[in-house]
């Protein structure tokens, strides 16, 4: 149900929404009506709201009583402002704008100047007695009209404005004459008229509601669709639009237009940074088509503008208590803010500012953690040039979003997509991005642009992303037809290979080697801080000796998951492995066995040192089968040689690999995932199982009597059933005694079970009154839920996300309906026959933030994830308590 009231004014003391109004006004319009109210000079204006957007989407047409809200708040702003919107003598010209809940920059579609047609723009030359400000901004909002409202592609108009640009010799728009910028717009008209079969409409009216649906509609085009996905954003959030009296920085020297952040949002420095143009519209800054001025410099042209400026600048971050990034116009010397958000910054930069704020008393540790997304600390470890990394560098530009990045040269977003789709690393080089390029962003490592500067879309965009970015490489000159790019006497073609460093503005060819960047010592206070408040248990998955150092180095509180086949992988190890797997009696199987034994042991000793007294969870073999079988075509092609080469002592070594083949012919399943693994392993061939548990034991024991603390927690994978649990727990019990017995040393350990199969899950109550611990292993409980083969479901996935079947990818971010449905009755049934059972998950959803914040919310006391996404579960794990107690 929509609300009734649909659309918002906002001006003086006339406001009617506030900050909080976010979901319903977007991000912009709760900004605009907040700002009005606190005497910032913002443009008046009214905002219609995201519950309208949704409602026309879904029905396709504006109610009677929108309309009427509408020409009600037109009223209101008429009598603000002392205009008439469609008057031909002092026309009221309008933005429309969208503006979501969550800021999606440039994602979006906007129109400029709306209200002028071919009686209007007279009448505004008239009024200003500026006839190339008039035309200019009509030439423009025919331009943005004709693309975003009546579906023109863009080049139309930019190659009608070059033209024109060529023929009167000048290189700027702001050079063209009034009668040039007349002739402009009449061939924009009939550029409109050819393409769509209708005149321009000249009904003002008209102009606005197309418009307005135009922007509501812009919510689901490619590169809208595209940025939510990649910053997960509810697609039923919809976007308000916001409707602005028009105010100009295109009328002269007095007048211009820029964007500032009010700090440094590259590296987060408490410093003013942004640009302006003197004589422009706001699209011509974040566009690039001009070189902008360092908005330190307006101190100099305009010092008392820039005193209100950087009065306003403090104002805002000090309400909002964020760094702001801030669109601003002067027309005639006179300021005017157009809108303020939460400004987009780099990882590195939020970290600063993140703790700046803290230090400076605007918000506590509690808001700093929030304001942290857990994917930023990954992406704060992006890799870097090495300092001692010796380069010369083919261009520079502006350094506009950190880090470094290798890759091919791509021209286009889509050859960008398609690279990277064959797993071919990219570097997007463009004269300049449009919102168009948003994929091809997205799929490249880093992005390099000929024009614009520190708050172009490139920049923005990329630094929102985590991505590299260098821009304004003037001296680059790209060839499209040729498919080269030239710089400095070089040509560089589509697929070679450079490298850019967005932290310097550097440009490099061929590939230099990067390195990781570590933590910043902002990082290690953020992090501090969630493992204060946190109540969850971080631990690692890790296999070797080595994943169990590096799980320490990320702050691992144990290991939760040892996946003992992966101890097997390397040619000696692979080779005992191979021959245990294949064995056809037992004791040839227990002769591997024996060899495997001191191997396995000797990797526990190193392991329980390393985690010196954390607790490691051990889960015995769970091979899917193949993954050890030899390679079929290889031994067929073995015999093959052999016998070409027809010598006799060949004979046995032949009939060996035909025995092979037709062994692993046996083995081989159809359906390995689902197949004699795990516990059926154990159970068939208990040798196996009593192998390990040995290592283990000895190991533990061993380390004990060297007064080192070890805490096993033995782990039997796949069981269904609780009979299946008894029958490998005896054997376990029975081997991990006689160790004890033997050493004359007591270890406590435990026995527990992984949860993976539905069946386990709902029979819990039964499983734990044998199992000692659970640990939910979630990437394979959603391959038995879902019937989805993980290794082939990435074919389908893609396209049920595209097409709204799914969410999110559910071997990503775990499916809290189904999977962590079953884990709930799982823990509940589970805790009924064990109350102080200890629970956690060891999939890779142990490293999702979502999934953790879920693991936290159904009483799990541990998660488990690689050991590079330890800080990422550290923060998510805070944020899940401090969301708790809001």
């Amino acid at each position: 149900m929509v609300d009734k009231k649909q659309v918002y004014f906002f001006g003086g003391n006339k406001t009617e929404g506030n900050g909080k109004l976010k979901s319903l006004l977007g991000g912009k319009g709760a900004y605009l009506a907040e700002m009005a109210s606190l005497g910032i000079p913002v443009p008046h204006g009214f905002t219609i709201t995201t519950d309208t957007c949704m409602q026309y989407l879904n029905d396709g047409n504006f109610s009677k009583e929108l309309l009427a809200q509408m020409e009600d708040a037109l009223k209101k702003l008429e009598t603000s402002t002392n205009k008439k919107f469609g008057n031909s003598k002092d026309p009221l010209l309008v933005s429309v704008r969208s503006g979501a809940k969550i800021s999606m920059p440039g994602m979006m579609d906007t129109v400029l100047n709306l209200g002028l047609n071919d009686e209007s723009v007279k009448g505004l030359a008239t009024k200003t007695g500026n006839g190339r400000f008039s035309y200019d901004s009509y030439r423009r909002f025919l331009a943005m009209f004709g693309n975003v409202v009546l579906g023109i592609n863009s080049s139309g108009f930019e190659s009608i404005l070059e033209c024109k640009k060529t023929e009167n010799g000048v290189k700027l728009d702001t050079e063209l004459s009034v009668e040039s910028l007349k002739e402009i717009v009449n061939e924009f008209k009939d550029l409109i008229k050819n393409k769509t079969g209708r005149s321009f409409p000249q009904d003002t009216k008209k102009q606005l509601i197309m418009a307005i649906q135009a922007v509501f509609k812009s919510w689901n085009i490619p590169r809208a669709i595209t940025y939510r996905k990649l910053h997960k954003i509810p697609r039923n959030l919809g976007t308000a639009v916001n409707i602005q009296s028009m105010v100009y920085g295109n009328m002269g020297e007095t007048s211009g237009t820029g964007v500032a952040f009010t700090r440094n949002p590259a590296t987060g420095e408490n410093k003013l940074f942004g640009e302006y143009l003197l004589n422009a519209q706001g699209e011509d800054v974040v566009a690039g088509i001009r070189t902008p001025l360092a908005i330190d410099s307006l101190k100099e042209t305009m010092p008392d503008i820039f005193k209100e400026f950087i009065g306003i600048c403090t104002k805002l971050e000090q309400h909002f208590k964020d760094m702001q990034d801030i669109e601003f116009t002067i027309e005639e010397n006179k300021l005017y803010i157009l809108q303020s958000r939460t400004g987009m910054r780099t990882v590195r930069a939020s970290f600063k500012i993140a703790c700046d704020m803290v230090d400076e008393g605007l918000i506590d540790k509690n808001v700093a953690l929030l304001r942290i997304k857990p994917s930023q600390i990954d992406r704060m470890l992006h890799p870097r040039i090495s300092s001692d990394t010796k380069y010369t560098a083919i261009a520079s530009g502006l350094a506009a979003s950190p880090g470094a990045a290798v890759g091919k040269v791509a021209f286009t977003a889509e050859q960008a997509e398609l690279m990277a789709k064959d797993g071919i690393k990219t570097i997007l080089v463009r004269t300049e991005t449009s919102p168009e390029d948003i994929d091809g962003m997205n799929a490249a490592e880093g992005i390099l642009t000929v024009r614009g500067g520190m708050t172009s879309h490139a920049a923005v965009v990329a630094r929102g992303m985590g991505k590299p970015c260098v821009t304004g490489c003037g001296d680059i000159v790209i060839d499209m037809n040729k498919g080269i790019f030239t710089v400095n006497g070089l040509t560089i073609k589509e697929g070679d290979f450079i490298t850019i460093d967005g932290t310097k503005g550097n440009v490099i060819l061929g590939k230099l080697e990067l390195k990781s960047a570590g933590f910043s010592k902002e990082l290690k206070r953020i992090l501090s801080w969630a493992n204060e408040i946190k109540s969850l248990n971080i631990r690692a998955n890790a296999d070797t000796p080595e994943d169990a150092e590096l799980a320490r180095a990320f702050g691992a509180e144990g290991i939760g998951l040892c996946r003992t086949e992966h101890m097997f992988f390397g040619d000696d190890r692979i080779a005992l492995a191979r021959k245990m797997i294949m064995a056809t009696n037992e004791t040839v199987r227990k002769e591997a066995l024996s060899k495997l034994l001191p191997i396995q042991k000797n990797d526990f000793l190193k392991i329980f040192k390393v985690m010196d007294g954390l607790p490691v969870t051990i889960r015995l073999l769970d091979p899917p089968l193949n993954e050890f079988l030899p390679s079929h075509d290889d031994l067929v092609e073995k015999v093959h040689e052999l016998e070409k080469e027809a010598e006799a002592h060949h004979e046995k070594e032949i009939n060996e690999i035909r025995d092979m083949i037709e062994h692993s012919l046996v083995l081989r399943e159809i359906n390995p995932m689902l197949g004699h693994r795990g516990c059926r392993l154990g159970i068939t061939y208990p040798e196996i199982y009593e192998m390990q548990v040995k290592a283990i034991m000895e190991a533990a024991c061993e380390l004990k009597k060297d007064g080192i603390v070890v805490a096993p927690e033995i782990m039997i994978p796949l069981i269904s059933n609780l009979a299946e649990l008894r029958f490998v727990k005896k054997n376990i019990i029975k081997v991990a005694e006689k160790v004890i017995d033997e050493a004359g040393i007591k270890v406590d350990y435990l026995i527990g079970t992984m949860i993976e199969l539905p069946r386990a899950a709902i029979t819990a109550d039964l499983i734990a009154q044998e199992a000692e611990f659970f640990s939910f292993g979630t990437n394979d409980l959603t391959q038995t839920t879902y019937g989805f083969s993980r290794d082939d479901a990435g074919k389908f996935i893609p396209y049920y996300i595209e097409h709204g079947v799914l969410d999110c990818d559910p071997f990503s971010t775990l499916d809290q309906e189904g999977v962590g449905e079953l884990i709930k009755i799982g823990i509940k049934k589970g805790r009924s026959s064990r109350p102080e059972m200890k629970m956690g998950i060891c999939g890779e959803h142990g490293g999702d933030s979502d999934s953790v914040k879920f693991s936290h919310a159904i009483g799990l006391n541990y998660v488990s994830c690689s050991p590079y996404r330890i800080p990422i579960a550290q923060l998510a794990a805070a944020q899940a308590v401090i969301e708790d107690k809001k």
